[in-house]
Parts: C-alpha cells; structure tokens; sequence
C-alpha cells in the first residue's frame, strides 16, 4: 500500500486487538460508533460459535488520531480489547514467569488443562505446521494465537476508517452472501434489497436459497463439520481512473485480489464474471460500450468485467467474489500427526469452531477493499486534507465530463487538466 497503509496486532487470547492507520488525510469526522457498526457486522451470521456471539462484544476505542471527532492528519490506533482475556491471563502472559508462576502452568499442565497445555498435535488446513516449522516453535500456539481469524477483527476496524474516507466521495461498498455449502442463490429469486438482507441469517438476497443454506449448516453441525461458500462485495461509485495498466503492481485489479485473498479463509478470488469467462467465446463476454450519457458515465450492457479494466476502474460497480474454504477446525476432528514426535496421532488438536463464516467473511472482504480504494483513491487524487481531496476529486470529474470536456490527450485552454479521460459516475448494469 502507498498513500494509506495499515497495521495490526495482537493475539487471540491476548489483552487485545489493535490496529495503526496511517494517511488519513485531516477532517473526516470519525467515532467510534461508526467503527462499532461493522465489529458488530462481522460477529453475525448463522453458523458462527460462541466466541462470536456471546463472549467477545468487539468495540474499537479511538486512542489516537482524532480529536474533537476529527482526524488530525496524524496517525490512527484503535484497540479492541478480548473479554476472554480473563481466563488467559498466565497463558498469554507477556511478561516472562516466575518460578512460581512456571509452576502454577505445570500444575495446570498435570491436571489436564487444555488452555496451559502446550499444543503439538497438528491441524490441517492451518498454519500450524508450516508455522511451528518455520518460526521453530515446539508449541503450535505460538502460530495458531496469530494466524487466528480473531484478527480480522482489527482489519475490519481499520477498513472502518477507510470506509469513512469513501463516503465522503459517495463511494458505498457492501457485501452479500452468494453461495453457502454448494447452495447457491438465484439472482431471479434476489428479491430482498439491502437492509432487508442485512437482518437476515447470512445477509442473503435470496430468501428461499438461504433457507436451504441454513440447512446445509445444520447437516455440517450434525455431522460435526464445517461448510464454504461465496462471498460477493460491489463497490458502488468508484469513478474511472483509479488503478494503472502500466506496471503489474499499479494495476487496481491485481491489488484487490491480493486483499481479498489475504483474508486468511478464502482460496480464490474472481471479478464479475471471473471463471465463468474462460468457458465462453469472446462476444459473450465483453462489455459492449454504447454511448455516452448527458452526465458524463459511460452506458455499457452489462459488467462482466466487474467494474475493471487494463488494471484501471471503469466507472461500473466493482464486483469481487471470494471463494470461502470450509473452516479447518472441525469440531469432530481428523487424525494427524505430533510436531514433536511425527507420531500420528487419532486427532487434531480442538478449541473451538464456527460452522460457517461466509457473512462474517464478507464484512472482512468489505474491510479490505475499503482500505484497497482508499489507498488507491489518495494515491491518485493526494490531498492532506478531506477539504483539499473533494476540492481534487471535482477537479477532475469536471474534467472527464459530459459532452463538451477536454478530450484525451489535449489540454484544456487556460490551465492544467487535473484528470485524464474516463467516465464520472458507474453505470447501475451489472
């Protein structure tokens, strides 16, 4: 990331979660309530355990950054504190023990405490293995308390702040859930709109799909497994311009992929229409271009490209679906093997588990994109403050506007173009 960059920290049985954003640009009103609205988004969903919706209630206080509700210009840190903190504290301690408190943890180890007893049977689909392996840890918690996916919970209070900063320039993003345990919605029975699908059990648009979704998590739960599934987020407002096809690591496309895909469950990552495409001809495919509005936008048919092309928005709604992996950790666990004695072993090591964490999965995918924009919104538009960006970002949609704009590749009479070419509003076609 450039302009905006971001950082986390903590562990999942750790005092707490934090997170460091840096290149807020200066005014953009910001409380913790707003960041508390997506914490709270991403604790729901059916299929979630109990850690989620009875144990950790996440809020994200402000403690640097703002003043008066207001960004300064300066650095943001936000901290979540883990309520379950509590039953952790010796185990987690980051202090190093006593000898009496070594003792306290072998005593705890004898009587067959499973939080003070030192992990080494391997869980596949984890980074378990390769990170004891890597790290040279001979106790997999030492992995397992990062690698967790308790940190997403920073990223989608760092993604808060970028979500803040797109507002102001009417860019919306939001996420639904598409498919859950190879059940998948029909976009002819999508009849519910957004706030209706928000207060549903998966955020799905479709009622009688997640029905059947629900099911399928209630076979999994029977069966003591765990299901996947497809998460879909629109970025909606995006104008033409962000993003490059000059260099692969410019290209708008090639950085949200990379985003999405870093959210530790999901293994694939598509744009629009994504796999689909490679099993059709080219004329089923493209996004014919059909005129240009009184407004400026450009009219397409449709948007299998999914808002990007050459690297570069397009003025269409972004459209990313990341493909969610069923959870590693199942609560009937699989044979595997000792770390430290490469024995196998009957089972896996076992906590806790979700069943399915699609929804929460695509509040974290929002998280990310967001911060994906918003680095590349302030890369290409600067501004140190949320005045002097607006000021910039008017410049230059009155510059790609409608008939009688400057035209690609000329200067505009009297002054320097702040734009290049491109369209200023999305088309709604999807």
């Amino acid at each position: 990331m450039g302009r905006l960059r971001f950082l986390t920290a903590g562990e999942s049985h750790g005092p707490a979660l934090a997170a460091t954003v840096e290149g807020v640009p200066a005014g953009l009103p910001l409380t913790a309530d707003q960041i508390a609205l997506d914490l709270v988004r991403r604790q729901r969903g059916y299929g979630r355990g109990a850690r989620s919706t009875s144990i950790e209630h996440d809020r994200a206080e402000i403690l640097a950054g703002v003043r008066h509700g207001l960004t300064i210009g300066s650095p943001i840190l936000l901290l979540i504190r883990n309520r379950d903190w509590e039953n952790w504290t010796r185990v987690m301690q980051v202090e190093p023990l006593t000898e009496e408190q070594a003792a306290e943890l072998g005593r705890l180890v004898e009587a067959g405490d499973k939080r003070a007893t030192p992990i080494t049977r391997l869980r596949a689909g984890h980074a378990d293995l390769a990170g004891a392996t890597k790290y040279g840890f001979d106790d997999v918690r030492n992995v397992l308390e990062r690698a967790s996916a308790r940190e997403t919970a920073a990223r989608v209070a760092a993604g808060a702040v970028a979500r803040a900063l797109l507002a102001t320039l009417e860019i919306d993003v939001w996420s639904h859930t598409v498919e859950v345990g190879g059940v998948a919605t029909d976009p002819a029975r999508a009849t519910r709109n957004r706030e209706e699908a928000e207060g549903s059990p998966l955020r799905c648009l479709d009622p009688e799909a997640e029905t059947r979704m629900v099911a399928r998590i209630d076979e999994a739960r029977e069966a003591g497994d765990t299901v996947g599934g497809i998460l879909e987020v629109v970025a909606r407002g995006v104008p033409m311009g962000l993003g490059s096809h000059v260099h692969w690591d410019r290209r708008l496309d090639g950085a949200l992929a990379g985003a999405v895909a870093s959210i530790p469950i999901v293994k694939g990552v598509e744009f629009g229409m994504g796999f689909a495409q490679a099993r059709l001809f080219g004329s089923a495919v493209q996004d014919v271009i059909e005129r240009r509005d009184a407004d400026g936008s450009w009219l397409r048919r449709t948007n299998n490209a999914g808002g990007l092309e050459g690297g570069i928005s397009n003025g269409q709604p972004i459209v990313v679906r990341g493909a969610v992996k069923p959870i590693s950790t199942l609560p009937r666990p699989l044979p595997s093997a000792d770390l430290i004695t490469g024995e196998p072993v009957d089972k896996a090591h076992y906590e806790r588990s979700d069943i399915s964490v699609v929804p929460a999965a695509g509040v974290v995918a929002e998280a990310m994109v967001c911060l994906t924009l918003a680095d590349f919104v302030l890369d290409k538009f600067g501004g140190d403050s949320i005045a002097e960006l607006l000021d910039n970002v008017a410049r230059y949609r009155a510059g790609i506007g409608g008939p009688g704009s400057p035209q690609p590749g000329r200067r505009p009479s009297g002054g320097k173009s702040k734009g290049a070419s491109g369209g200023a509003a999305p088309a709604e076609s999807e």
